[in-house]
């Protein structure tokens, strides 16, 4: 991305930053998780419960990197957020895979990213630190620009990322749907195109796990439409700096319209086979 970086901003010690933060979030989200949160209600109470933590873990997030850097800009999913004067914003999903949060699911995670540029304009950041952290696993993914992407496991080594270049017909390929009723129709038709050109298809239900399984080889590919800066910035950056490749299906800036996650040969691949898959099943309609 031709996007330059300051050369004041030190990418390794904002990984850092955003990696104690992420942890401290994801302590938050499990310690304090409802025990009655249950599926058995109705989806109004489930999701006034979720929303909730959403925005407990958030505001954490906002005051925590408000005392570490407090000219820097905020950006994130739920309310809150704050301009700045640095240059650096930092894009954050307090409870990226919500849904996994409700049913008690092992695969939800707190993103954090810093980014230069303005996230709320398709085209025109990139991230240059983040973190991923699932606390129920204990694992925590970190990157920063230009040092590499990590994976730790608890008070486990931190062990460097390397992304797998399988070819496309043996790749495990993640994929993720959408709410939105006709979204997910489309969606549907898109992955059923796929699945004869794969080894098979996950759908894991967290967009920044997805791309930071796709680091450390337990995913080949991944594609998704839809997905919000907070979605992918963080996960973005695990995957390039682990030696992968993520855009959208023209080979620009990844964002809602496609991002596409892999290794050289295989995201080459992928972007090809979807371009063709969309051509056939026709482009979804804005939403």
């Amino acid at each position: 991305m031709d996007i330059p970086v300051p050369p004041a901003i030190d990418p390794v010690a904002l990984s850092e930053i955003a990696e104690r933060v992420a942890l401290e979030a994801g302590r938050l989200i499990l310690d304090e998780r409802p025990r009655d949160l249950g599926v058995a209600e109705t989806k109004t109470s489930d999701t006034d419960i979720v929303t909730v933590m959403d925005q407990r873990s958030q505001d954490l997030l906002l005051t925590r990197l408000g005392e570490l850097r407090p000219d820097d800009g905020f950006h994130g999913e739920e309310r809150g957020g704050r301009a700045g004067t640095s240059g650096i914003s930092w894009v954050v999903d307090p409870i990226d895979g919500t849904v996994n949060y409700l049913y008690d699911i092992p695969a939800y995670a707190v993103s954090v990213a810093a980014v230069v540029g303005d996230p709320s304009t398709p085209g025109t950041w990139r991230p240059v630190a983040a973190a991923v952290v699932n606390p129920l696993s204990q694992e925590c993914f970190t990157a920063a620009l230009d040092a590499g992407a990590h994976r730790t496991v608890g008070a486990g080594p931190r062990r460097r990322l390397r992304v797998e270049d399988a070819p496309l017909g043996v790749s495990l390929c993640g994929t993720g749907f959408g709410y939105d009723a006709d979204r997910r129709r489309w969606q549907g038709a898109v992955v059923a195109e796929v699945l004869p050109h794969v080894r098979d298809i996950r759908r894991l239900g967290s967009a920044a796990l997805d791309l930071c399984r796709v680091a450390d080889g337990s995913l080949d590919v991944y594609y998704e439409r839809g997905l919000n800066p907070w979605d992918l910035a963080a996960g973005w950056l695990v995957v390039t700096e682990a030696g992968g490749v993520v855009t959208d299906l023209e080979g620009g800036h990844p964002g809602a319209t496609m991002t596409v996650a892999g290794g050289l040969g295989n995201h080459a691949d992928l972007r090809a086979l979807l371009g063709r898959v969309v051509a056939r099943v026709g482009q979804e309609k804005d939403h």
